[in-house]
């Protein structure tokens, strides 16, 4: 939660960009009354058939002083929400959905996936004083709240920022969800910031995808030396997103492939699985070198065995490991997606400069949400999968397959 004075800053900085005097706001009420709104939902877990259309999901309302709605212009899709539509995580995120359990069972359906969101604000709460209706925002929704694929969608005051203004609503959606999370696992969890990071040597395993491709940019804005570890087609995309080098997973043993260069002061780990045994070995060791892993059991564990024994079994993991690692003179961390509204802040500071341009792989329209998931499902994506939410795309039935490098550069050129 942000303090008095953190509030007053993002209000003055929102104030300053808004080219205005600080907002002092209280609640906005809509312009007419509204129940339903349509929305992307399941009514239980499963394959892509779960998914449902219906103009008829409840209409978002202000519960908590802080919050905002937000009309909906953009979405993406994150690896999370085909696994949110699977079931994982459930048990985790019901438990946070309704930690008393005040509610019946199945309280989360009908449940709107969708995690990024770029829009407009419709309506603030009464102690929100760094936006008003007509705002330009962009957020990344937290697991267990109803999602983006939707007209509207709530959101806490926190959780939001102002949307870079060099992009449209559909390339600032691509941005929040995998930012966020490279966010925290480079800086929270990592410690490499603008400060600290020139000339470090970074790994970057499972490059090419949303978190891969913005964390090769934030690192390589702050100086550091990339090393980005993807297929060969994606060699070009690294290089065009500033990675040094580029290693083909595909062209032989990748870990003998990056034993014959030197070692890395951090990596970062989008991949999981085998790696985890050998990538620790790559790093300098007794010198605060950093392994980072985005891929834990955290959620598996707490959906296989409960609550309580679910996170004792996680908590015995990372302790093991990150002892087991210290001896041996390097770091373990695991990383998770961070909602907030301050970071997003500087992000967007770092999209306007140029520094970090979205990477969008597809654009489908509000009616291919199903098509979108099946794409995403076939994996190996370059970049972000994106929803066209304006009310034109709801009855749109063709795509745009396209892949999409966004330069701020000329935007900028024409500010300044």
């Amino acid at each position: 939660m942000l303090s008095r004075g953190a509030a007053s800053g993002r209000a003055l900085r929102g104030a300053a960009r808004a080219g205005g005097q600080p907002p002092v706001r209280g609640l906005r009420a809509s312009p007419r009354a509204r129940s339903a709104m349509p929305s992307w939902v399941i009514d239980r877990y499963g394959r892509n058939d779960v998914l449902r259309f219906t103009r008829d999901m409840v209409f978002p309302i202000i519960h908590f002083p802080n919050e905002v709605i937000i009309k909906v212009h953009a979405a993406s899709l994150n690896p999370i929400d085909l696994s949110m539509r699977s079931g994982y995580g459930a048990t985790a995120l019901n438990m946070k959905r309704d930690p008393l359990k005040l509610k019946s069972a199945d309280t989360e359906f009908p449940l709107t996936l969708g995690r990024d969101v770029s829009g407009v604000v419709m309506e603030c709460g009464l102690s929100v004083s760094y936006f008003k209706p007509g705002d330009e925002v962009w957020a990344a929704i937290p697991p267990w709240k109803q999602g983006t694929l939707s007209e509207f969608v709530v959101a806490s005051g926190n959780e939001v920022s102002f949307k870079p203004k060099c992009l449209s609503h559909t390339e600032a959606a691509s941005l929040p969800y995998v930012g966020l999370t490279a966010w925290s696992a480079v800086n929270q969890v990592g410690g490499l910031n603008q400060s600290n990071c020139s000339g470090k040597r970074v790994l970057i395993l499972g490059a090419s995808g949303g978190v891969g491709t913005f964390a090769v940019q934030l690192v390589k804005a702050w100086g550091a030396h990339v090393t980005a570890v993807c297929s060969h087609d994606a060699s070009t995309l690294m290089k065009k997103l500033g990675a040094d080098d580029v290693i083909d997973y595909k062209s032989g043993n990748l870990e003998e492939q990056l034993k014959t260069l030197p070692l890395f002061d951090f990596i970062l780990d989008n991949v999981g699985g085998s790696t985890e045994k050998w990538a620790l070995d790559l790093l300098k060791k007794w010198s605060g070198a950093t392994y980072v892993t985005l891929v834990t059991p955290f959620l598996i564990n707490m959906d296989k065995l409960g609550v309580a024994d679910g996170m004792l079994q996680t908590g015995v993991t990372v302790g093991s490991k990150t002892v087991k690692h210290l001896f041996r003179g390097v770091h373990y961390r695991w990383a998770f997606f961070v909602p907030s509204g301050p970071s997003l802040d500087e992000i967007a500071e770092l999209v306007d400069s140029g520094k970090i341009q979205p990477v969008i792989d597809q654009v489908f329209s509000f009616s291919e949400v199903p098509k979108a998931f099946l794409k995403l499902e076939g994996g190996h994506a370059r970049g972000k999968t994106v929803i066209d939410n304006t009310p034109h795309s709801w009855d749109k039935r063709n795509s745009q397959q396209h892949f999409q490098f966004v330069d701020c550069g000329a935007f900028i050129s024409q500010i300044f």
